[in-house]
């Protein structure tokens, strides 16, 4: 199946199904002596594994993480690094009575369309469970952009519903913001507003008894991002970061910065002031802007200013209620879907929007250290 592989210098190629053995990946352009173990790629994979909650799908997977090459004494050696995550609790017979239908909202129609048959077991390559290996994969972006230039990617729940949560300044929220409450338990939502918060999770409960689901919206920021990533045409950094984000199951929209709002503005409004406020070590001025309406991209380049994206996700689309479908053959039929599926799938999609938003990033660090700051150290103007 092609098609399994993103990025260019930091390049990723995943493999691995719901109900297989496990998923991989391959990560090819990760520089020498970056320390790494195991420990370093725990974190992100449990905020994005099953069974953390009550409000996520009860699937019981430890997502354990195993480095299977490309370090060597606790550091990368720069050749091919490769990750398993096993996968330990598949329920495949909860799929036994969908072989032959189509279920709404679920990719069954369009791989038969493509390929002729399918992988009826949770989805097969489609699922949501490949997400395992691109966490794993970010989790080591993180890393690179952190050491190379003090990069930091962020993400958090900021809508369920018609639940809007109330951010002022999205550069200054924390990891302890998204993962805690005030009062120190776990913030099991992933929403650092904590009345919306409360809010978001009384209506998932609701969906989930009713058996339903609700979808909403992420909201992911990158700081400490450099000015000068991206191309000017075709790889524009705004234009890998949609395609990174839109690559993930159930995102059926992306924006950065102002986004749709400009369609009502005038250029006057829209157009973010340039300012000078200070000097870099280097001695170079300190340019940024007032306010951030271009979402730290301009011309698809970085401008130094915080990244601002918004990912919308649909509901999930697995449903215990009844349904009305086709089977393969055309004839009407209904469909309930069982097995274990999150009533939102907020909470635990943040990890996977970070991942892709830090290989993005991570990518473009890499291509411009090759191409611009290479000419720069040769003396070139």
């Amino acid at each position: 199946m092609p098609g399994n592989s993103f990025g260019q210098s930091f390049r990723i190629t995943t493999a691995g199904e719901s109900h297989g053995p496990g998923n991989v990946v391959i990560i090819d352009g990760v520089p020498p002596g970056l320390a790494l173990t195991e420990e370093d790629l725990r974190g992100d994979l449990r905020r994005r594994r099953p069974g953390q909650s009550h409000i996520v799908t009860q699937r019981d997977e430890a997502d354990e993480p195993e480095i299977l090459s490309g370090v060597f004494e606790g550091k990368t050696t720069g050749t091919s690094l490769a990750i398993l995550i096993r996968n330990t609790d598949q329920r495949s017979k909860d799929y036994g009575n969908i072989k032959e239908l189509y279920r709404p909202g679920h990719a069954d129609y369009s791989f038969d369309a493509k390929y002729g048959f399918r992988d009826y077991r949770g989805g097969g390559r489609s699922s949501a469970r490949e997400t395992t290996a691109r966490v794993a994969a970010g989790a080591v972006a993180k890393k690179l952009i952190a050491e190379e230039f003090g990069g930091k990617v962020l993400a958090w729940v900021t809508q369920v519903g018609g639940i809007k949560a109330d951010i002022a300044d999205p550069a200054a929220v924390t990891l302890d913001h998204v993962e805690k409450t005030p009062t120190g338990e776990p913030n099991i939502v992933r929403c650092p507003d904590p009345a919306a918060a409360a809010k978001m999770i009384t209506l998932i409960e609701e969906c989930r008894k009713q058996g339903d689901s609700i979808g909403g919206a992420a909201e992911i920021v990158a700081t400490g991002v450099p000015a000068g990533l991206g191309e000017p045409v075709f790889d524009k950094l705004k234009a890998d970061l949609a395609k990174a984000l839109f690559s993930l199951p159930a995102v059926l929209g992306v924006e950065y910065g102002i986004g749709f709002g400009c369609a009502t503005m005038r250029g006057s409004e829209n157009n973010d002031t340039f300012l000078s406020t200070g000097r870099k070590p280097s001695g170079d001025p300190r340019i940024e802007t007032n306010p951030n309406r271009h979402g730290g991209m301009l011309g698809g380049i970085s401008t130094g200013m915080p990244i601002v994206l918004r990912a919308a996700v649909k509901p999930t689309s697995s449903l215990p209620i009844e349904q009305q479908t086709v089977d393969r053959k055309g004839n009407p039929a209904t469909v309930q879907t069982k097995g274990r599926h999150d009533p939102c799938l907020l909470p635990r999609f943040i990890p996977m929007a970070e991942a892709m938003v830090a290989l993005v990033i991570a990518d473009h660090w890499l291509r411009w250290k090759g191409q611009c700051r290479t000419l720069a150290e040769r003396g070139a103007t």
